[in-house]
C-alpha cells in the first residue's frame, strides 16, 4: 500500500485531533506511521500556507507567496527545534516521554494550530482587503501596518494556545496528574513561544513594511528581536 492510501485513511482523525480526544491521540503517538506524519505535514503546509498568503497579500502578491512558504517553515522548524528540549523537560516535570513521542506530540499540536490558522485565513484576507492599501497617505499606511501586525500576533497566539490546550488532556492521561500536565503544558508553551517568535523574526518579512522592498529575507535578518518589534508596533499604534 502506498503512502497516499494511509494518508487518506487518516484524514478522519483530524476532527478527533481538533477535539483533543486523549485516547485517540495517545494511540496516534504510540502507533504512529508514515501516513499519519504525511497527513500532519500536509495540514501544516495547507493551513499555515493559506494563512500566510492572506497576511502577505496586503503588501503585494509576491509577498503573499513568500509568506505562504515561510509560515509552514516556522511551524516545522519550531517543532524540530523544541522536540529535544520538550522531551527533556517532560521527565523533569514528572512525565517520561521519549524523543519520538515528544516530537509527535509537538507535531500534532502544530497540526491543530495550522488547521485553526487555515480556518482564519478567509477572515484575515477580508480584513486585509478592507485595510487601507500601502499607496495611501504615509501616516495611514503606518497605522494600517501596525494594526495588521498586531492582529496577526493575536490570531497566531490564539491558535497556539488553543492547540496546546487540546493536548493537555493527553498529558493529563499520560501523567495521571492534572498538576503535572499543567506544568508540562506551560513549559512547552514557553519554549514554543520563545523559539517560534525568534524564528519568525529571523524569517521576516511577513506583512511587509511599507517603506521596505518586497523580499524573501531581510538583509539584517539576525539583528534585533521579535519583542522589540512588537513594542515599536504598539507605540506607533497608540501614538497615531
Amino acid at each position: 500500500m502506498t503512502a497516499t492510501a494511509p494518508t487518506l485513511l487518516h484524514v478522519r482523525e483530524i476532527p478527533v485531533l481538533l477535539r483533543g480526544e486523549p485516547e485517540s491521540i495517545n494511540t496516534s503517538i504510540q502507533e504512529c506511521n508514515a501516513g499519519r506524519v504525511i497527513l500532519y505535514l500536509l495540514v501544516i503546509l495547507a493551513g499555515a500556507g493559506c494563512y500566510g498568503a492572506a497576511v502577505g497579500f496586503w503588501r503585494a502578491p509576491l509577498q503573499a507567496a513568500y509568506t505562504a512558504i515561510k509560515f509552514p517553515l516556522i511551524l516545522l522548524l519550531t517543532t524540530l527545534g523544541n522536540a529535544l528540549l520538550n522531551g527533556m523537560l517532560a521527565p523533569l516535570l514528572g512525565l517520561n516521554l521519549s524523543f519520538r513521542q515528544a516530537l509527535l506530540a509537538i507535531l500534532m499540536s502544530f497540526t491543530i494550530a495550522a488547521a485553526i490558522l487555515g480556518s482564519f485565513s478567509p477572515l484575515v484576507f477580508f480584513l486585509v482587503w478592507n485595510t487601507p492599501p500601502i499607496s495611501s497617505v504615509t501616516g495611514a499606511t503606518g497605522s494600517a501596518y501596525s494594526f495588521i501586525l498586531l492582529t496577526q500576533v493575536g490570531v497566531i497566539a490564539f491558535a497556539g494556545v488553543a492547540a496546546n490546550l487540546r493536548l493537555v488532556q493527553l498529558l493529563r492521561r499520560l501523567s495521571g496528574n492534572s498538576g503535572v500536565a499543567r506544568k508540562i503544558l506551560f513549559a512547552w508553551l514557553a519554549g514554543n513561544l520563545f523559539l517560534g517568535s525568534q524564528i519568525s523574526w529571523n524569517l521576516r518579512p511577513f506583512v511587509g513594511s511599507p517603506g521596505l522592498p518586497v523580499e524573501f529575507l531581510r538583509g539584517n535578518a539576525f539583528h534585533g528581536s521579535f519583542y522589540e518589534a512588537i513594542i515599536h508596533a504598539l507605540q506607533r499604534l497608540i501614538s497615531s
